[in-house]
């Protein structure tokens, strides 16, 4: 069937294939997956069962306490239960020839008041063949539509898809991530987390999927953590205060980890941050994954994301290159304190008025965009002419200097004076370049940690036989 098949057509399909058969539970905004098998006819050879407690109470009463009932731990509360009961009922009579699956949704949808966010969880948990181990696939959606209908209709298409796409593309996990928005646009559905799980997926690294969703365009971000697990970045971020750093990390330097040090222990000297959660983030860009190219090379990537989970960090993928993209989807995700992690010459490249040349009005509007909400700029200082260069020091373009004072006596960029001097010089790129030679000075210049997932791993042509 083609990447763009008709939703009617991929739940007759399905309904048509004897394989699989299973139950469909749906909480919030109505059993709009369910309603595509029956609609496009032959359910009764894929649907044991349709579920909806919306009531609290009944859904505690099924599937168990939940102090959230949108959330990824009630999701797969009724994922277990629902496959659990397929295979206890009706494993004796057809397990031999049948592959049982579970479908559950829990998501909320516009009130009648609006105003609420509209998203839920999503996911199956199915056999491949009959007695087979389960794979799983969850994803969480944002439904961005103005009106309770139209996100309702979005959201069976994409349960359709999903089923759809576990069924009969779980071999090619990266084209099941492509499926996901058949028959939708980008501007009704955003997907901002997929896990893959179980037997089918066993090789499938999903920080490469959350890579998927951004290249794609299913999300503008994608979060996973140190322990190389996939985030849901809006209950990770919700109610922190967020301090982030943007990087190649090609590789992390002793220099990334100083400056996050260094800005952390002035952000948590704040009176606004006091008593909140300080979560440190680290950025890498869509465009500098693709360093100029249309491809991003994956094992570059999770060579990155190995040396970025070594020095314990969270990492945010995003397609938002401009600095104020950034902050408005920080913001709109936390109501805590932001501050940006940069050195001095990525202020001073702030200071370019053609990189704000997208905007009506320019380097202003970029500027009042970013700085929104008191955000603050914790620059790390850099060597010029042999010279340390500070904040204080540095002078910008004649025209934009006013500006740049104006925004520097208004507080808005933090000097980072607690440094380490003897790391001014050290440039990931120079690092990179004496990683494949017998120059092992390179190994003071990154944290022990990563120089030794380098040489075990043999990462930036490292060569392990030395």
């Amino acid at each position: 069937m083609d990447a763009g098949a008709d939703t009617l057509q991929k739940a007759l399909q399905v309904n048509l294939d004897p394989r699989w058969y299973g139950t469909i539970a749906e909480i919030g905004a109505g059993q709009e997956v369910a309603r595509w098998f029956f609609r496009a006819g032959g359910a009764a050879g894929t649907v044991a069962k349709t579920m909806s407690a919306y009531d609290m109470a009944v859904s505690d009463a099924v599937y168990g306490k939940s102090d959230r009932y949108v959330s990824k731990g009630r999701l797969q509360a009724m994922l277990d239960h629902e496959f659990q009961l397929n295979v206890d009922r009706l494993g004796d009579d057809r397990g031999d020839d049948t592959a049982f699956f579970a479908f559950a949704d829990t998501v909320v949808a516009r009130s009648y008041r609006g105003g609420n966010e509209c998203h839920g969880w999503m996911g199956v948990k199915f056999q491949s063949h009959p007695r087979d181990e389960p794979s799983q696939v969850v994803v969480h959606v944002r439904m961005l539509d103005d009106e309770a209908a139209l996100q309702q209709e979005a959201l069976g298409v994409v349960g359709v898809n999903l089923l759809h796409a576990a069924f009969f593309q779980h071999h090619q996990p990266e084209v099941l991530v492509e499926s996901l928005l058949d028959r939708l646009t980008t501007g009704r559905i955003e997907i901002d987390l997929i896990e893959l799980t179980g037997i089918e997926f066993r090789t499938v690294d999903n920080r490469l999927m959350a890579l998927k969703l951004v290249q794609t365009g299913l999300s503008g971000a994608a979060m996973f953590g140190p322990d190389r697990k996939v985030l849901q970045p809006s209950e990770v971020l919700r109610k922190k205060a967020i301090l982030v750093e943007r990087g190649s990390f090609r590789p992390p330097t002793v220099v990334n980890i100083d400056m996050l040090e260094a800005a952390r222990a002035r952000f948590e000297t704040d009176p606004a941050v006091a008593g909140r959660e300080i979560l440190l983030l680290t950025e890498l860009t869509m465009a500098n994954l693709r360093a100029g190219s249309d491809v991003v090379d994956r094992r570059d990537f999770l060579a990155r994301a190995d040396l970025l989970a070594a020095c314990g960090m969270t990492v945010l993928i995003s397609d938002y290159l401009a600095y104020h993209r950034l902050a408005a989807y920080l913001a709109w995700r936390t109501d805590g304190r932001i501050g940006m992690v940069m050195g001095l010459p990525s202020l001073i490249d702030l200071f370019d008025e053609t990189t704000h040349a997208d905007l009506p009005g320019g380097i202003l509007e970029s500027f009042g965009r970013l700085l929104k909400n008191d955000l603050k700029l914790f620059v790390y200082p850099m060597l010029r002419d042999g010279e340390i260069t500070t904040v204080d020091t540095v002078t910008v373009g004649e025209e934009l200097q006013p500006l740049y004072d104006y925004l520097s006596r208004r507080g808005s960029f933090v000097g980072l004076d607690d440094y380490e001097p003897d790391y001014l010089p050290i440039l990931s790129r120079d690092v990179l370049r004496r990683i494949p030679t017998d120059d092992e000075s390179w190994t003071s210049m990154v944290p022990p940690e990563v120089s030794e997932v380098i040489r075990k791993r043999g990462f930036f042509g490292y060569q392990r036989a030395r």
